[in-house]
């Protein structure tokens, strides 16, 4: 009854307004259900208007001992800041390639109590070029995907060499057991940075991944289903400004949206509940 009622609520739309003098209020309600269902909600600025903040409150009391937290493309340290805030007794590492950029993290590691590293991470390691604007470096566009400044900025754009480590040598070195959370927001280079990181996730170690998805991915070529692949014993969600939301079985309608998003990977084995 359901799967009919959808049906003919369906034609009856597409009869009334498929048509295009519709078209800009189609438009607009398009890009009104994108915030709807989390894409988007960067807009705001803040932990807490993208969903972060609500998603860490819901994590937090569940850790029965002072978790370990890997902050992947930290920038100047705002979301660090946040889990250092909330969980004072996190044992927090936090990574930025970019030279400009990780004076400042440094800065506010020193303040907040964690660990900067001035590296990125990738599936291999080595030094490889990251970009960024030729008049403004040191933003949180930097990438290193040329494509990203160039095609989806329309900016010129300057190359500094970065030292690049993988997240499974990382943990060796480290002799880290187990990783709580997980955070990567690299402009389009988060994929590569899990497979990094395969040997652990195999392992079972690793029990949140929140990764940013948008239109860096469409320079990266990974789809959402791509990292599903990766990590096939992990539930995924989308984050909303009040908390996660499922996305249940896997729809390219749905998924793959190039837009910001916060997705969500919890392993299934680790007993969070989000």
């Amino acid at each position: 009854m359901k799967h009919f009622t959808f049906r003919f609520l369906m034609g009856l739309y597409r009869l009334l307004f498929a048509r295009r003098c519709f078209y800009p209020l189609n438009r607009l309600l398009f890009n009104l259900s994108l915030r709807g269902i989390g894409i988007l909600n960067d807009e705001g600025g803040s932990c807490s208007y993208t969903g972060e903040e609500p998603l860490l409150r819901r994590i937090v009391p569940q850790w029965q001992t002072p978790p370990t937290i890997l902050d992947v493309g930290a920038n100047t340290g705002l979301y660090a800041n946040t889990v250092k805030r909330l969980v004072p007794q996190a044992c927090l590492y936090a990574f930025e390639p970019h030279p400009k950029t990780f004076v400042e993290l440094r800065r506010q590691a020193d303040i907040h109590g964690y660990t900067a590293l001035n590296v990125g991470c990738g599936d291999q390691e080595g030094t490889v070029p990251l970009y960024d604007y030729r008049t403004h470096d040191g933003t949180p566009h930097a990438s290193i995907h040329r494509g990203v400044i160039e095609t989806l900025h329309k900016g010129h754009s300057n190359a500094t060499p970065v030292d690049i480590i993988t997240l499974d040598a990382f943990i060796r070195k480290r002799e880290i057991t187990r990783i709580h959370l997980l955070k990567i927001d690299t402009e389009g280079n988060e994929l590569n940075i899990l497979e990094g990181l395969k040997s652990s996730i195999d392992r079972k170690m690793v029990d949140v991944i929140q990764f940013e998805f948008n239109a860096m991915n469409v320079i990266s070529r990974a789809f959402l289903r791509d990292f599903l692949l990766l990590l096939p014993h992990y539930q995924f969600f989308r984050l909303l400004p009040d908390g996660p939301v499922a996305l249940g079985e896997y729809s390219p309608i749905f998924w793959e949206l190039f837009a910001f998003q916060n997705i969500v990977a919890v392993s299934r084995d680790c007993g969070i509940r989000i």
